[in-house]
């Protein structure tokens, strides 16, 4: 396919044919929307994305040259896992989990070339996705929560917590933060009819992660958004923008505490609510607790050059790791243990310093972002290294990034010759 299409005084290199843009990104949208589907395997999430990877590949996609120390890193980083995990290739979960990391570390990829290209419509078309995705998901959780679907509440509520469409409420927690960072961000910034829709959408996400029980998406979503909404009074361009994002915050926080007094009216909710809010428990407390194993797994693997490979933390010590970096270490050694935070942590790094880069995109930049950093705190406290959407955002990270670099080089060409 050719490429040479110009929009908006910004080189950006989209296919020729408006025909094959428009398919590329509708994929785009229903990768975005599928990603909330993934209690089935393989899941709708897995399906679109190789459709729309088959689909980008046959229309036109490249590999540019800024991206290559992203697929320098995760090479390197999957090798690591690959051979740790050859003494234990009998073992078909092990295998399945090589797999896994492979196919998560070729979605990156994905995600950063396609990014990186027609990004601010890509970017919106996920974003739109994504919010269709998290409100399918939130729906089945409250209905599953609530009693609502008939039969519905083993496959939507585990543990007396919504999950879902997905497998574990902590994951359902998760992946809700990014399309409610995206309903926030038009709460505060866009006219008064679409901010108002996204007011419900953003209330109804809110509610489902509460609803998930998990700690760590609650204060994710609460920090997150703190975070973002920060960045974005930062970033504006009048002062109007900014007092209407600091009002419009303080309403919704307003409303947000008002929703978690409504719920904790009821018994069942609020002794959840107060058994999950605890920082006493019982599995991270002790010797063999949670943070009790990040120490003791440390230490083991600085003995260890090879880890102990994929899944086999459990052998040790009486739960997983909990910790994707010490993971990283344990199940694919010091080369993986090196790449995962070096790769984890060069994302972050460059991230920061492309905030204040004025591109069309930025609104979008600060939602991900913002995101992506939650997670890679949490990461600290829960194995993260095989969510769907932590990849999604990495890639969609790296490919902003290199097209935040043409962006630039492109508008600093524009000032010169004129």
């Amino acid at each position: 396919m050719a490429y040479a299409a110009t929009a908006g005084g910004v080189n950006v290199a989209v296919p020729a044919a408006p025909g094959v843009l428009a398919l590329q990104r509708a994929l785009v949208w229903l990768v975005g929307a599928s990603g909330a589907i993934v209690f089935i395997e393989p899941s709708p999430y897995e399906i679109m994305t190789l459709l729309a990877a088959v689909t980008f590949f046959a229309t036109g996609l490249r590999l540019r040259l800024a991206l290559m120390p992203l697929v320098l890193m995760l090479v390197l980083l999957n090798v690591g896992y690959t051979i740790s995990a050859i003494p234990l290739f009998e073992q078909s979960e092990v295998v399945s989990w090589i797999a896994t990391s492979w196919y998560m570390a070729v979605t990156v990829v994905f995600f950063a070339m396609v990014t990186s290209e027609d990004t601010a419509a890509r970017l919106d078309m996920l974003r739109r996705g994504l919010v269709v995705g998290g409100m399918i998901a939130s729906l089945l959780a409250v209905a599953g929560y609530f009693h609502l679907v008939p039969g519905g509440n083993d496959l939507l509520t585990l543990y007396g917590r919504a999950r879902g469409t997905f497998k574990d409420p902590n994951v359902l927690g998760a992946f809700l933060i990014l399309p409610a960072l995206f309903a926030l961000q038009s709460v505060v910034s866009d006219r008064l009819g679409k901010a108002f829709r996204n007011v419900i959408a953003f209330g109804i996400m809110s509610l489902a992660i509460l609803l998930a029980f998990s700690r760590a998406a609650w204060g994710g979503l609460v920090l997150t958004s703190a975070f973002m909404l920060a960045l974005m009074v930062l970033t504006s361009r009048t002062n109007a923008q900014r007092s209407r994002i600091i009002i419009m915050a303080i309403v919704a926080a307003v409303l947000g505490l008002a929703l978690i007094a409504v719920l904790l009216s009821f018994d069942s909710t609020a002794e959840m609510f107060k058994q999950r809010a605890s920082f006493d428990q019982s599995y991270d407390e002790g010797r063999f607790g949670r943070f009790g194993r990040h120490i003791l797994g440390a230490e083991m693997a600085l003995d260890l050059p090879f880890g102990i490979g994929p899944l086999q933390f459990h052998r040790f010590f009486p739960e997983d790791t909990h910790n994707s970096y010490l993971n990283a270490f344990m199940s694919g050694g010091w080369l993986s243990g090196v790449c995962y935070p070096a790769l984890v942590f060069t994302t972050v790094i460059m991230g920061f310093r492309h905030i204040f880069v004025p591109v069309p995109w930025q609104r979008a930049y600060l939602a991900v972002f913002s995101a992506f950093v939650g997670t890679v705190g949490e990461s600290f406290v829960i194995d993260t290294d095989h969510w769907r959407h932590f990849w999604m955002m990495l890639g969609a990270m790296w490919g902003m990034i290199a097209a935040a670099q043409i962006y630039k080089t492109g508008t600093s060409d524009e000032a010169s010759s004129a």
